[in-house]
């Protein structure tokens, strides 16, 4: 409709409009560069924890012996050693990562990690169960163990409080995960304290570290943290919705329970393969979902894509610095993450303002 003035709203709307889908592709750009700059980060750390160790390899000599031109020793170095622990920590980091986002999104608690349901208190126990009774002694023997007893654990805790969860009362599944961690605790800490020797091989698998996994384990963990991954990606849109409430989300049509059974299944898949396979690796699944929401806001599905890069590199940092610490041994990468990651999250959690991108 046209007056002497001119056309009336209609052109004010369309600016409107314009103006805030070019904002939203903006920031789209700003969010796909900053994930592309994550991954660069990943592949840098990956070449450093080529190079660092023991024997420190030059760039030249990584390159050479990627492509089968260095010398013998450097090239069993590169190859059978820190290939697979470099791609173990890019795996298990990714998958802790996206653990705790959805922990964090389903319990609506920014303080929830991925152990609250008994992961890492049901792999403990049955890696000990696996070491004392059957006398398996390698990683690869007790990864499938301990990756049962992870499973086996979340399950219980889910069954107990799934009545509770559907009517969003998620203090259940706090107190079930703190009941069945310290009771398997208890249990576990019982059987290694009277056999010493299931002991001595149970404590360097509960550190959580990335030295001496070897292929076997990798190759375990990869088809289930693939998997979980897989799983969660998609749930991104629905687990927006479901931060509005259970009523809210209900209303927009959303099927709360298969969201959190889907969410409960993925975290059980990543969280029990990353276990398995690297041990009780702490505070991942805590500092770095919390950190992504400071930096990029709630959206779960940018958290999600995020949380696979920023994972590994949380992981892979802390590896890299074990290395250099107490050079020619080391310090284990799940007692790393804790001295990197909790001064970080300190840090941003006092900050003023927030950085947002």
């Amino acid at each position: 409709m046209k007056t002497a003035l001119g056309p009336l709203k209609a052109p004010q709307y369309d600016s409107m409009t314009s103006t805030t889908g070019r904002a939203r592709r903006g920031r789209g750009l700003r969010l796909a560069l900053g994930w592309g700059l994550c991954l660069c980060l990943v592949i840098v750390l990956a070449l450093v924890s080529l190079a660092v160790g023991s024997r420190t390899i030059a760039l030249e000599g990584i390159w050479s012996a990627l492509t089968g031109h260095g010398n013998a020793a450097e090239t069993a170095i590169v190859w059978q050693l820190r290939i697979p622990r470099t791609l173990l920590g890019c795996v298990v980091g990714a998958a802790l990562g996206v653990a705790g986002v959805l922990m964090q999104s389903l319990t609506r608690n920014p303080l929830a990690e991925p152990g609250l349901a008994g992961v890492n208190a049901g792999a403990s126990f049955a890696v000990v169960l696996a070491i004392s009774l059957f006398g398996v002694t390698s990683t690869s023997g007790y990864v499938w163990f301990a990756f049962a007893g992870a499973v086996l654990a979340a399950l219980a805790v889910h069954g107990l409080t799934r009545r509770g969860m559907a009517s969003g009362q998620h203090t259940r599944l706090v107190l079930a995960g703190a009941a069945a961690s310290a009771t398997l605790g208890a249990i576990t800490g019982i059987l290694t304290m009277f056999d010493t020797t299931t002991f001595d091989s149970y404590r360097f698998w509960v550190v959580g570290a990335l030295e001496n996994r070897g292929t076997p384990a990798l190759l375990a963990a990869v088809p289930f943290v693939a998997a979980g991954i897989a799983l969660a990606l998609p749930l991104g849109p629905a687990l927006n919705a479901l931060a509005l409430g259970e009523e809210q989300g209900s209303a927009l049509g959303l099927r709360t329970g298969a969201v959190r059974a889907l969410g409960l299944t993925s975290v059980m898949l990543l969280c029990g393969a990353a276990t398995a396979a690297a041990g009780p690796i702490a505070f991942v699944g805590l500092v770095v979902p919390h950190v992504l929401r400071i930096l990029l806001g709630p959206d779960v599905r940018w958290l999600l894509a995020y949380a696979i890069p920023a994972g590994a590199v949380l992981v892979l940092a802390s590896d890299i610095a074990g290395r250099v610490i107490a050079p020619p041994g080391e310090i284990e990468a799940g007692i790393v993450t804790a001295f990197l990651g909790a001064p970080v999250l300190m840090w941003l959690v006092n900050r003023s303002k927030a950085v947002r991108i």
